[in-house]
């Protein structure tokens, strides 16, 4: 055989098709990690009434871009833990209720700075009358 021909082959492919699954965001609390619930129709083998269940995937997610209420695609990949066995593979619709909640994040976290500065400052208020008391004496 001629090295032309071995080297024209089928296009190699990257691995097994993988199963895909889209569903909606319900947690976003741990590190790198989502869970996604996915919401199945299925016709009653009986009564062929539609019948709706869903069923939560944690699925990984590196650079922790999704949030609540974010529709999203995962896709089945190699355990990952002892519950992810699925990874984000794109966001489809961004969820409007995210961004309420990140702006309501973003002014506690400003009302606990200011917090917090204000009790350092009464801490150095009061350190500085108590040296100025003793200083007094």
């Amino acid at each position: 055989m001629p090295a032309t021909e071995s080297a024209v082959q089928a296009p190699a492919t990257s691995g097994a098709r993988r199963n895909e699954k889209v569903g909606n965001v319900v947690s976003t609390k741990m590190q790198k990690t989502i869970v996604v619930e996915v919401e199945m129709r299925k016709a009653h083998a009986k009564y062929k009434r539609i019948v709706r269940s869903t069923k939560k995937f944690y699925a990984h997610d590196e650079q922790s871009s999704a949030r609540m209420g974010d529709v999203v695609r995962i896709r089945e990949t190699r355990p990952l833990s002892k519950l992810k066995r699925w990874s984000l593979e794109e966001i489809v619709r961004r969820s409007s209720l995210g961004q309420i909640e990140d702006a309501t994040q973003q002014t506690a976290n400003k009302a606990a700075n200011a917090a917090a500065l204000a009790a350092s400052n009464a801490a150095a208020t009061a350190a500085a009358e108590k040296k100025a008391n003793k200083a007094a004496i």
